[in-house]
């Protein structure tokens, strides 16, 4: 394979090379934020929702923060692989007016943002919440103390507050934002959530769009969603905050595997996480996960020699032509992640590298 690479905790490395892997396998899916980077898994979710997992008829969890909500919503959908593909579409092609040299303002980019989930999940909400197959949890940052409330000066110093205790410890990050997770009725998560401050509020037709754009609703960049239907009053923003890569106790599962298409082998807790390299390494609670990623190498040959990014928006500025055509064909190459996959699956046995 030069695309795909493929890392295991111990339990499914094992699994891995005795028995290859199979739908039956699988029982949870997780998709984590990242914003556009997680364009590259668009043709590797197209394939797996769409034609491998159709093939079997058990329940697969699908957990996903920020776009990796997105991205799971619309796998609930009728028909995977087109809805995943529209979701592609939409994301490349975002554009939001924005006076010269300066940044659009978050009330706008929310409310454009905002109306292309309810033109995709409006009228749905059956499909999402009805359907045999998934169970839909979409994971979001809920703010406390200073950040009960989106404001001038009091998000600012909130996210202050959170960076400094985050420093600390991960639980102490739950002083100022707890994890909520709309979460599908029919069946709760199959591990537990302790590891920090955390509710399960239930995922409904009224709550859904708000639900997953509050998801995706990344601090300062877009406004917050206040006071979700059927959950907790207050603040709401990105679910990648508190679990950026998901980075949760799988092991404790009573069965199956956990398959995670990821754009890298780390799987970083939360956001705030990103720069503490001690919080990067594998855990014992992921003995049983399945990663998916493309090859460093690979990436290299990408456009731009990197994936896509949030840092494109600022680095293409009004070249909405240009960054469109650098993504479509990043994501043009990234069919061969897809294609690898498809192969590696129809093999017996599967040699993985191990998760550390």
């Amino acid at each position: 394979m030069n695309a795909l690479q493929v890392f295991a905790g111990p339990r499914a490395l094992a699994h891995l090379r005795e028995h290859g892997l199979r739908p039956a396998d699988v029982r949870v899916v997780p998709a984590a934020a990242g914003g556009p980077k997680g364009l590259i898994l668009n043709p590797l979710d197209r394939f797996i929702f769409g034609q491998w997992l159709a093939g079997s008829s058990h329940t697969v969890h699908l957990l996903g923060a920020s776009i990796g909500a997105w991205r799971m919503a619309s796998a609930t959908l009728r028909n995977p692989d087109a809805e995943l593909a529209r979701m592609a579409d939409d994301y490349i092609h975002q554009h939001y007016a924005h006076a010269p040299g300066k940044a659009p303002s978050a009330q706008h980019v929310s409310e454009v943002f905002g109306a292309t989930l309810r033109r995709r999940f409006d009228g749905r909400e059956a499909e999402v919440l009805g359907g045999a197959r998934y169970r839909l949890h979409v994971f979001t940052s809920h703010g406390r103390g200073l950040l009960r409330r989106e404001g001038r000066l009091r998000t600012p110093a909130g996210y202050l507050g959170a960076y400094a205790s985050n420093l600390i410890s991960r639980r102490a990050l739950g002083a100022w934002l707890e994890r909520v997770i709309f979460s599908d009725e029919r069946e709760p998560l199959p591990f537990p959530i302790h590891d920090h401050r955390s509710q399960v509020v239930p995922l409904r037709a009224d709550n859904l769009a708000p639900a997953v754009l509050a998801s995706c609703s990344i601090p300062f960049w877009l406004q917050a969603v206040h006071d979700i239907p059927g959950a907790p009053r207050g603040a709401y923003w990105d679910g990648g905050i508190t679990d950026y890569h998901l980075h949760l106790n799988f092991a404790a599962m009573s069965e199956g595997l956990v398959l995670y298409p990821h754009f890298q082998r780390q799987l970083v807790p939360g956001w705030l996480d990103k720069a503490l390299r001690r919080r990067h390494r594998a855990t014992a609670w992921l003995s049983n996960v399945v990663v998916l990623a493309p090859n460093p190498v690979w990436v290299a040959s990408l456009p731009d020699g990197k994936l896509p990014d949030r840092d494109d928006f600022k680095a293409y500025g009004d070249d909405l032509a240009g960054r469109v055509r650098v993504w479509s064909q990043a994501l043009s190459r990234s069919a061969e992640l897809a294609e690898e996959f498809a192969t590696l699956v129809s093999r017996p046995t599967i040699e993985a590298l191990p998760l550390v």
